[in-house]
């Protein structure tokens, strides 16, 4: 098994992306498909830099839009690893808008991603842990194997059900 690693080691705290009247959807509003875009390329960045492996995307969970974002709005990306297991890793993210004029920011959005680390020829392979040091970071540590839990709950309740 790989060394332990600081949260900090991988983080992301301020990737921005401008928003532009072609990222709008109908309703004038971001379209979320290219925030989930971007996310899942920051999130990469993240796991990537963690295990200084490929990694791929293996889920995405718990993806909730809590605002909209607008044109001419900054997007303020941030991602950190909550935890890692055997070959996989959670990674935690969190999108900002920031006003251009005024400088108002606003908490739009929080996802979980979780990625495997693979070889040449995708076979998953291990990954460092986690140290996690602040509380919030503590916190997150802990939370990310009860979502982890959920999710092999999740993956056994849809085996049956394709069994059935």
């Amino acid at each position: 098994m790989a060394n332990a690693k600081k949260v900090s080691d991988s983080a992301i705290e301020d990737q921005t992306y401008k928003v532009f009247p072609n990222d709008l959807n109908s309703n004038d509003t971001v379209f979320g498909g290219l925030v989930m875009g971007i996310l899942d390329r920051v999130a990469l960045v993240v796991a990537e830099r963690h295990c200084e492996r490929t990694c791929v995307t293996a889920s995405v969970d718990a993806m909730h839009f809590l605002a909209p974002a607008r044109k001419g709005d900054i997007l303020i990306f941030k991602a950190s690893i909550n935890r890692a297991w055997k070959s996989s890793m959670e990674i935690g993210l969190k999108v900002i808008t920031e006003h251009y004029e005024t400088g108002a920011q606003k908490h739009i959005l929080s996802a979980y991603f979780t990625f495997v680390a693979v070889d040449e020829v995708g076979v998953p392979v291990p990954v460092p842990q986690v140290i996690p040091e602040t509380p919030l970071e503590k916190r997150r540590y802990e939370e990310a194997e009860m979502r982890r839990v959920r999710r092999k709950e999740e993956k056994e309740i849809r085996m049956r059900r394709r069994q059935s």
